[in-house]
């Protein structure tokens, strides 16, 4: 598949997940009547890469994370030279789907912007938990969703049932940890809505690179040897 189809497949992919997930936030977890709460965004996140796995999965692969590609390369299942160019793709996407969402958000009467979705820690942490208790979180969950997506992809897994077992894993990675960051694991996911709030979530947005790309690259290096892959 030609580098240029793969890329605009994951601009569309991480728009749907940044619309659809930071969407069931600001929409419709605080919505009075039929608020979806922590539960809901949770499954929100999950089934938008649930659906985008059999959507794009056979295109570009379903990265829709600048992390996971990272960790796919690390692990020697993605072309180095294609981390970049999807890198791109990634992050205009979320830019894309915040974008999309700001311009509904804004249309309810006396819309505030607030936290806009944006992850961030101490004051800005849903629980006010510290800058290390969510450093070693984001690392952490994006270690375990690196290393469920290696996992559930290899040749000795199951056939056709890896976008379950990512989709489930991105909602459990949710309800463990929107308290202690509103859980990103996912740089590009963190930009689009950080660039829209500003101010403070600009300038913690790079602990939301760096964890993400830290626990991936771990998870990169570290299930290829316990698999035996190398």
């Amino acid at each position: 598949m030609p580098l240029g189809k793969r890329v605009t497949a994951e601009f569309f992919g991480t728009l749907w997940l940044v619309f659809g997930g930071c969407g069931s936030a600001v929409l419709a977890a605080a919505f009075p009547k039929v608020g979806i709460g922590l539960l809901g965004v949770a499954l929100a996140f999950g089934l938008t890469v649930l659906t985008m796995a059999y959507a794009i999965g056979g295109i570009s692969g379903c990265h829709l994370n600048p992390a996971v590609s990272l960790g796919l390369a690390v692990g020697g299942r993605f072309a180095w030279k294609d981390v970049l160019p999807y890198w791109v793709g990634q992050v205009l996407g979320a830019i894309a789907g915040a974008g999309l969402l700001f311009i509904i958000a804004k249309g309810a009467p006396g819309f505030e912007l607030g936290g806009f979705a944006s992850n961030g820690f101490a004051d800005h942490s849903p629980g006010n938990y510290s800058m290390m208790a969510a450093l070693v979180m984001e690392v952490a969950m994006t270690f375990f969703f690196l290393f469920v997506i290696l996992g559930s992809t290899s040749d000795k897994a199951p056939a056709g049932f890896a976008p379950l077992a990512i989709g489930l894993c991105l909602t459990l990675i949710h309800l463990v940890s929107i308290p202690i960051t509103n859980t990103s694991v996912n740089p590009a996911r963190s930009t689009g809505p950080a660039l829209f709030v500003g101010g403070w979530a600009i300038k913690q947005l790079w602990l939301f690179w760096v964890a993400p790309l830290v626990g991936a690259a771990l998870a990169g290096m570290i299930y290829p040897i316990l698999s035996d892959e190398r």
